[in-house]
């Protein structure tokens, strides 16, 4: 399983992520290409070879000519549903833009709806995170980790006034996971920074057991006292000890619901899994009174309880909800295309104790081809199903 690690030592921001991922083998060519599929016209990226208290690192500086510096969640989301980016970049996009919305709303006290990003709305910003999620697809990233992190210390100057560090809806964002101050009076983690880890990273603390194949190092703009202001990303496998014997800890959600319109349920649904539930789904149950219900269960990372347990209030009829913590065990899973006679699609596999266990087509690969070639959606799937049988013969 390809693994990354962000190593936080002095924080972590949008462009430090990109800076990173370009000097760990992202190619310029590839991610300029890729990034023209947004569809947003007037900017450049330039990457710069830069040195931070001695150590080389990789700046990328994105030149616009914008002079808007604000968009809604909802322009944004329009901007990439509408994008030709490839589908996993557009979906971690999104969630990341949406996890950045939920602290948002939640600091200011308003619905999602009227969010406005000031800074994190600008083409530049727009730019620093897809072009991440671009690197991590170009990379086949599959699992991310992250190590505490260095929230820096001090105020910072935003669209808001001058702030305390960490800005609002940084330490918002940061609810549950390690973080620190070694001392330094500069705002070191970003409000981009914090949703791009705290979407994607399904654990914090220490590098997990793995074989690194690659090192980048993402400079971020300040000069800071006595260390360098950079972000290190280790890209590698897990090792197989930590594959087979992967579990983690996560909370169990639940609710009865006898009242909820299920057209609202279904809003619900979409609105969890994009702020990053792990799972949805309701069971049949009888109630009191005779009456028939539905038990609504969200499994969500431990640190995401209080956010999910608002959006259920928010979202659904009940009056009260249930938790607990449980354990599972993910198999590692990994990625292979195959070519069909309709075009390429990727395969998912999981595994145990190395043996290929499960195998299944990517629905929206092959949904997409399917739309294209006017043909049943079945005979896609099967078709990718028959190729990548064949080439294990």
């Amino acid at each position: 399983m390809k693994l990354a690690y962000f190593d936080c030592f002095s924080g972590i921001s949008g462009d430090m992520t990109l800076g990173a991922l370009v000097h760990a083998g992202v190619p310029l060519e590839h991610l300029r290409e890729a990034l023209n599929g947004l569809a947003v016209p007037g900017w450049e990226i330039h990457p710069e070879k830069v040195w931070k208290n001695g150590m080389a690192a990789t700046y990328v500086r994105v030149i616009t000519q914008e002079t808007r510096s604000h968009r809604s969640l909802s322009a944004i989301e329009g901007i990439l549903q509408n994008s030709k980016l490839a589908i996993p970049v557009r979906d971690h996009a999104i969630a990341i833009f949406r996890q950045l919305g939920e602290a948002e709303a939640a600091v200011h006290d308003v619905p999602i709806e009227e969010i406005h990003f000031h800074e994190v709305g600008a083409v530049d910003a727009i730019v620093d995170i897809v072009g991440a999620c671009i690197g991590f697809h170009f990379l086949a990233i599959e699992r991310f980790a992250c190590s505490p992190l260095n929230v820096g210390g001090g105020t910072a100057k935003m669209a808001h006034g001058v702030l305390p560090v960490p800005a609002p809806a940084t330490a918002r964002l940061l609810l549950g996971k390690p973080t620190y101050s070694n001392g330094v009076q500069n705002e070191l983690v970003t409000p981009t920074g914090a949703a791009i880890v705290t979407t994607l990273c399904d654990t914090f603390g220490p590098q997990p057991p793995m074989t690194v194949s690659a090192v980048g190092y993402g400079a971020g703009t300040a000069d800071l006292e006595g260390q360098p202001n950079v972000l290190r990303l280790m890209v590698g496998e897990a090792t197989t000890q930590s594959e087979r014997n992967y579990t983690e800890e996560i909370r169990v959600l639940e609710a009865n619901l006898d009242d909820l319109n299920p057209q609202v349920y279904g809003y619900f649904v979409e609105r969890a899994l994009a702020a990053g539930a792990l799972d949805v789904f309701t069971t049949a149950v009888q109630m009191k009174k005779n009456r028939p219900g539905t038990l609504l269960t969200l499994l969500c990372k431990p640190a995401d309880e209080a956010k999910f347990q608002e959006l259920i209030f928010a979202e659904t009829t009940t009056l009260g909800v249930r938790s607990y913590t449980t354990q599972r065990r993910v198999l590692p899973r990994e990625w292979e295309t195959v070519a069909t006679c309709y075009g390429e699609v990727r395969m998912k596999l999981a595994r145990v104790n190395g043996q290929v266990v499960q195998i299944s087509p990517e629905y929206e690969d092959c949904r997409k081809l399917a739309e294209e070639k006017a043909v049943p959606l079945q005979r896609v799937m099967q078709e990718a199903m028959h190729a990548w049988r064949q080439g294990k013969k």
